[in-house]
């Protein structure tokens, strides 16, 4: 087995609006492991003291650096400004795949919401920053903590090649 040297800077996983606990737990064990940041932008659709967020997570919680943001526009703000070049915005609906995009360290991988994905207005405003992931023809999306998965592992691997 070999240890995982996260990148310097960290990815940041970005989770906008997410609905369901768990998905957002098994994501912060992904950035525990990985050490990359975890920003989750509101609304939440649940309560970040639930114990289903928690048992997800299990004990990585201490391992990961959480940054809660009350919108996009506040995050945005924030991390984006300037930066464009450093968001990937995950989206079935995107021209580029997962395979042909490079990252850098310090980059923002954005998933939407479980149900609905990143609201319309995101993908519009950022239509060149927008990535997919493969999938079979027919098939309609992954697992939002599967989806993160692939993609900060893919973003690792493009890191150091």
């Amino acid at each position: 087995m070999s240890d995982l040297l996260p990148a310097t800077p960290p990815l940041e996983v970005v989770l906008v609006s997410p609905q369901i606990p768990p998905n957002t737990g098994n994501v912060a064990r992904t950035c525990a492991v990985t050490g990359s940041r975890l920003h989750l932008v509101g609304p939440l659709g649940f309560s970040l003291a639930e114990k289903e967020l928690r048992r997800a997570g299990l004990d990585y919680w201490d391992a990961v650096e959480v940054e809660v943001h009350e919108s996009w526009s506040a995050f945005e703000a924030r991390h984006v400004r300037g930066r464009p070049e450093r968001l990937h915005l995950f989206t079935a609906r995107a021209g580029e795949g997962l395979f042909e995009r490079r990252f850098a360290p310090g980059d923002l991988l954005v998933f939407g919401q479980e149900q609905l994905g990143l609201p319309p207005a995101l993908v519009s405003a950022w239509p060149q920053r927008c990535v997919a992931i493969p999938m079979r023809a027919g098939q309609r999306s992954l697992n939002l903590a599967v989806a993160v998965g692939v993609g900060v592992y893919a973003a690792i691997r493009a890191l150091r090649v």
